[in-house]
C-alpha cells in the first residue's frame, strides 16, 4: 500500500541481501522547523466610513520560505502569515466569507536588504461585525543576490474588502523593522542572472498604476514592465530604459482584472534568463453588480508540495561471496505533487547511508542510481531527471522542475539501483538508509 504524508523529508531503506524498517515500520520523516511569530506595535487606518479613528495595536506574524540555504541566483518563496492582526471588522456589519484580499511587504536585511512584495488569496472565514479579522498569508518570492546571512521580517500588510464596498485597513509597522522572523543562508553560486523588482504596491483598482523598480539590468537597456495572468502576459505593458547602473523606476497602468503578477525584462519577449519576477500584484474587481443581478466569485485554493512513495523498502540482488559486483533493483516509484500554484520549483533529492552488515560495511559511494521521471499530462512544469551516477552520502539530485510563471503538476519519478559489492565482503544481510528530500 502505498505511504503518503504531506511532509518535505522522506526515509526509504535499501538493503543488499535483506531489508527490515527501522523503528517498527515508521518511516523516518523529521518535521522542518516551524515559523517564529513574532510580535510588533502596528499602526492601522480603518476607511474613512467606519469612522473610528486609528487603531494602535500589536501584530502577531511569522516569516516562512521554502529554502533556507539557497544559492546565490535562486528564487526564495516567502510566506508571510499575519497570525493576529492588530485591526477588527471596523463595521458593525458581518462579512460573509472569501471577501478579504490581504497584500503586504517582508523586510530583508543582512546580506541583502529590500523589500518582498507578498499577496493573498480572496480566502476567509465569515468575519462578525466589529469582531477580529483572522489570520490569513501571503505568498511572493525573490532572487537571493549575495552571499551571507539574510533576515527576513514581517512589514506593513493592508486588508481590502470586497463586500457591498471597496474598503481598505492599512497597517504599518510602527518602528521598522519588526522583529525578525526567519533567517536564511546564502552561499555564492555565481549567477548569470541578478536582475530584480520591487513594486510600489501590491494591489490597486483597474487602471491604477504601480512603480516598478529594477536593479542589475544591462546599462542603457530598454526595458518592458508587463502584467502577468499565471503563465500567460497580459495586454498591460510598458517600456523604460535601464540607467548607467542597471537600475530603473517606471510605471505600469494595470487593466487586466485576472492580473496575479509583474515581470520586467530584456529583449522582444518574456525571458527567466532576461527578466525579473514575477512581483506578486493583484488587480480589486469593483465590477459593479446591475439591478436584478447577482455576483459570483469563486476561490481556486492554493494547495501544497508533497510526495508519496509506492513502498519503505527495496530488496537489491544478491551476489557471491569473492566474486562481487553490481547488486541491482529498483527505487519504489515516488509520486509529487506540486499543488502550491506559484513561480518555484521544486527539486527532489537524496542520499544515502554506508551498508552495515556483519562486522563489515560497503562504503556509500558504491551506490549509483539512473533516474527517471514522468510529468502528467497538462501539468503546467515539466519533469527534469537528475544525472545517472554515484549517490553517496553527499547527496545527488533524483529529479527537479524549474522555476516559472506558473509551475506545478502530478509527477512520477523512478531510479534504477546499483551497488557495487566488493569481491570478498562478508557474507550476510547489509542495509542502509536512503533519504529523499523533497524542497
Amino acid at each position: 500500500m502505498a505511504t503518503r504524508a504531506r511532509r518535505r523529508r522522506w526515509s526509504s531503506l535499501l538493503g543488499a541481501t535483506a531489508l527490515a524498517v527501522t523503528g517498527g515500520g515508521a518511516l523516518a520523516c523529521p518535521a522542518g522547523a516551524a515559523p517564529t511569530n513574532v510580535d510588533f506595535a502596528t499602526h492601522c487606518i480603518p476607511p474613512d466610513i467606519a469612522g473610528i479613528p486609528p487603531i494602535d495595536g500589536t501584530t502577531t506574524a511569522s516569516v516562512a520560505v521554502d529554502n533556507a540555504s539557497p544559492k546565490v541566483g535562486d528564487t526564495v518563496t516567502v510566506t508571510y502569515t499575519v497570525v493576529k492582526p492588530a485591526a477588527n471588522n471596523p463595521t458593525a456589519i458581518a462579512l460573509p466569507a472569501d471577501i478579504m484580499t490581504p497584500t503586504g511587504k517582508v523586510t530583508l536585511g543582512g546580506a541583502q536588504t529590500g523589500e518582498v512584495t507578498v499577496a493573498g488569496p480572496k480566502k476567509n472565514d465569515p468575519v462578525p461585525g466589529n469582531g477580529a479579522f483572522p489570520s490569513f498569508s501571503m505568498t511572493g518570492t525573490f532572487r537571493v543576490t549575495a552571499p551571507g546571512s539574510i533576515t527576513l521580517s514581517p512589514g506593513d500588510y493592508n486588508i481590502h474588502t470586497s463586500y457591498i464596498l471597496e474598503l481598505d485597513t492599512p497597517c504599518t509597522v510602527i518602528t521598522p523593522p519588526a522583529p525578525v522572523s526567519e533567517t536564511i543562508t546564502a552561499t555564492d553560486g555565481n549567477p548569470t542572472n541578478n536582475r530584480a523588482i520591487a513594486l510600489s504596491s501590491a494591489s490597486g483598482d483597474p487602471g491604477d498604476s504601480v512603480t516598478v523598480s529594477g536593479s542589475d539590468f544591462t546599462p542603457g537597456a530598454t526595458v518592458t514592465l508587463a502584467g502577468r495572468s499565471g503563465g500567460t502576459q497580459t495586454a498591460d505593458k510598458a517600456t523604460v530604459t535601464a540607467g548607467a547602473n542597471g537600475s530603473f523606476s517606471g510605471s505600469l497602468v494595470v487593466n487586466d482584472k485576472t492580473t496575479t503578477g509583474v515581470v520586467a525584462y530584456e529583449g522582444s519577449a518574456w525571458s527567466a534568463e532576461k527578466g525579473a519576477g514575477p512581483a506578486a500584484y493583484v488587480v480589486n474587481d469593483d465590477t459593479p453588480v446591475p439591478d436584478g443581478s447577482q455576483k459570483l466569485t469563486t476561490t481556486v485554493k492554493a494547495g501544497t508540495l508533497s510526495m508519496s512513495q509506492a513502498g519503505d523498502s527495496v530488496q537489491l540482488s544478491a551476489v557471491d561471496f569473492g566474486e562481487g559486483g553490481a547488486s541491482t533493483g529498483a527505487l519504489q516509484t515516488v509520486t509529487v505533487e506540486d499543488f502550491r500554484g506559484g513561480p518555484a520549483g521544486w527539486s527532489l533529492t537524496g542520499k544515502v547511508t554506508d551498508f552495515t552488515g556483519p562486522g563489515a560495511k560497503i562504503d556509500a559511494g558504491k551506490l549509483k542510481w539512473t533516474p527517471a521521471c514522468a510529468t502528467k499530462a497538462g501539468s503546467p512544469s515539466t519533469c527534469r531527471t537528475g544525472s545517472s551516477g554515484t549517490v553517496g552520502s553527499a547527496g545527488a539530485t533524483l529529479a527537479s522542475t524549474p522555476n516559472g510563471t506558473l509551475t506545478g503538476g502530478e509527477f512520477t519519478v523512478d531510479a534504477g539501483l546499483s551497488l557495487d559489492v566488493p569481491a570478498f565482503t562478508p557474507p550476510g544481510s547489509y542495509a542502509a538508509v536512503l533519504t529523499l528530500t523533497l524542497s
